[in-house]
């Protein structure tokens, strides 16, 4: 049974197609378009992207799963007529407008979207199947239920945030005795006066008052704040609190209001002391938040979601500083794990809950994007502007990357999530710190944190403080760890300043090229870690296909292309 799941939203446009529990293709929209965070309709390239993965059509899908996102107003029911003529008009001249579900669920006061969606206009108007099922799911938890379905956990807290989702910033769900149960932020805040109580829309404002993006560049803020001082804590820690039931809560009457107030106080403010600021208050009011639920409910395992969870030095603090044997985050982190929720949310309304939890297992890897193969090769090989340097992929990577060489590894499927995994990833020696700089400049990019290292999972724990509760995380670089007492100094690229490095932990079976490149290089030099970056440069997506790869080669972006047959440069 094909289940495809939507997230089509105002960012992080993502589609991916089940087969059952089975999981055949993910991909964000972004990778195929080129437009960095492309978004504000529906997914159609992702969606054709999957199904051609599959080897599958349209006409085969058996069930769409959706959130409460945009959609083209022709596919709403609307029982006014004035309102039904206004759109068709509007299409003719070619304005026809998007239009939130989530806003028209609220306008006529039901959390019922199919009530209010032409599913069989859309289906017809997509090239669906016309007896294909359409259903919706709560944004939070949408979050959630990834987390739960990666893990072996027999009880937990799910915790989720993010700017706003369903008219809610945060979710609280336990899961234990074989039960799902919602505390905050399911279907019941629909119809509530919105609350003005998002840490993580603090954070975006920090973001923009720097000169940044928001939902784009909230990374650099975490990397700032260890540069500077929490100078005005104090004053935005007054507007929140922490309620006996772990909710965040704040006195903004409205979010202009909590705009003037972030924009007031950046003034004149040096940009790390901005950046520390918003990340003391993330940090200290989420943490107290997780620990009130936990003091409540106690649970020995955490899972976290959403946008807020991107932040790693937070999800390292929650896995220091809680009582939990283990912290898992969603590694397609933000909303791009949307779409993925919304099908384990129809699996888990179809099936129950037993049934759901006894599918559930441990993520290895995440290259659910095309595999394109020889392809790549051929796309090298077959250009007079590159030659190919050797057929010993592993033993002359390691060679060039112990010499200084920048060497960017094109294998299997592109990465599902925001995070380079060994798939489309740049990789270069991490013991001169001059290196952070020669890429930055040769990517196009201003950064303040290091480079991410990549271990082999039997030399993690002599480098970095990882410990059972941050190891699961770490296999998918979304938590940073402490590095080691003599490491430090040996691989600088990839240490901040506070002594922390974010780590991917990979093992042979994961990817057996990325691996044994690492190993050939420790072979060399004694080191087990390597710089681990997205291969994209500034404001472009990470690489998908093999041409996009040959122009970074031809841009001098890269020193050489590794694959599964050779290694490529410039000729």
């Amino acid at each position: 049974m094909l289940i495809l799941g939507v997230h089509a939203a105002f960012h992080d446009n993502t589609a991916c197609l089940f087969d059952d529990y089975r999981l055949l293709a993910a991909v964000s929209q972004e990778r195929l378009t080129r437009i960095k965070c492309d978004a504000g309709r529906i997914p159609d390239e992702a969606i054709d992207e999957c199904l051609a993965i599959a080897g599958r059509s349209r006409k085969d899908i058996a069930v769409l799963a959706f959130g409460r996102g945009i959609f083209p107003e022709r596919y709403y029911r609307y029982p006014r007529l004035d309102r039904m003529t206004t759109r068709r008009l509007r299409r003719a001249l070619g304005r026809e407008k998007q239009r939130l579900m989530l806003a028209e669920c609220q306008r006529f006061n039901t959390p019922d979207a199919l009530s209010l969606f032409d599913a069989a206009y859309f289906l017809a108007d997509g090239g669906f199947a016309p007896d294909a099922e359409v259903t919706f799911t709560n944004h939070h938890l949408a979050h959630a239920l990834p987390c739960l379905f990666h893990t072996d956990w027999p009880e937990a807290l799910l915790y989720t945030a993010d700017g706003k989702g369903d008219n809610a910033q945060y979710s609280i769900r336990l899961f234990g005795g074989g039960k799902l149960e919602t505390l905050y932020g399911g279907d019941e805040a629909l119809f509530v006066p919105a609350r003005v109580d998002s840490l993580g829309e603090v954070y975006s404002l920090a973001t923009e008052a720097l000169g940044f993006t928001r939902n784009r560049h909230e990374g650099k803020l975490s990397g700032l704040a260890a540069y500077g001082k929490p100078a005005f804590y104090e004053e935005l820690a007054a507007h929140f609190r922490v309620d006996d039931n772990g909710e965040v809560q704040s006195d903004f009457p409205t979010y202009e209001a909590m705009a003037d107030c972030v924009n007031s106080l950046c003034k004149g403010i040096p940009r790390e002391d901005i950046a520390a600021s918003a990340q003391h208050l993330l940090e200290n009011f989420l943490l107290q938040a997780v620990r009130t639920v936990l003091q409540r409910h106690p649970r020995r395992f955490l899972g976290v979601a959403g946008g807020v969870f991107a932040n790693v030095r937070l999800n390292q603090r929650l896995a220091e500083e809680m009582p939990v044997d283990e912290v898992f985050i969603f590694p397609a982190m933000g909303d791009q794990g949307q779409a993925y929720g919304n099908v384990l949310d129809y699996l888990l309304r179809r099936d129950g809950l037993e049934h759901w939890l006894s599918q559930r297992y441990r993520l290895d890897a995440l290259y659910y994007g095309r595999d394109f193969g020889s392809g790549i090769d051929a796309c090298l090989g077959g250009d007079v502007a590159f030659k190919r340097i050797s057929t010993t992929s592993v033993e002359t990577s390691a060679k060039l990357l112990s010499e200084g060489g920048i060497v960017a590894i094109y294998t299997r499927g592109m990465e599902y999530g925001p995070r380079a995994l060994g798939a489309r990833t740049i990789m270069a020696s991490a013991l001169d710190g001059q290196i952070n700089q020669i890429l930055n400049d040769r990517l196009s990019r201003s950064e303040f944190m290091p480079f991410a290292p990549v271990v082999m999972a039997e030399d993690a724990d002599r480098v970095f403080d990882l410990g059972p509760a941050k190891r699961y995380a770490a296999r998918f670089m979304t938590i940073t760890c402490g590095v080691k007492d003599g490491w430090r100094e040996r691989i600088p690229a990839v240490v901040h300043v506070d002594g922390t490095a974010r780590p991917q932990v990979i093992e042979r079976a994961q990817n057996p090229l990325y691996y044994d490149i690492l190993a050939a290089y420790k072979a060399r030099t004694g080191v087990p870690v390597l710089v681990n970056t997205s291969f994209n440069v500034h404001e472009e997506p990470i690489i998908n296909s093999p041409q996009e790869c040959a122009r970074a080669l031809a841009d001098k972006r890269i020193d050489y292309v590794a694959t599964e047959q050779a290694v490529y440069a410039r000729a």
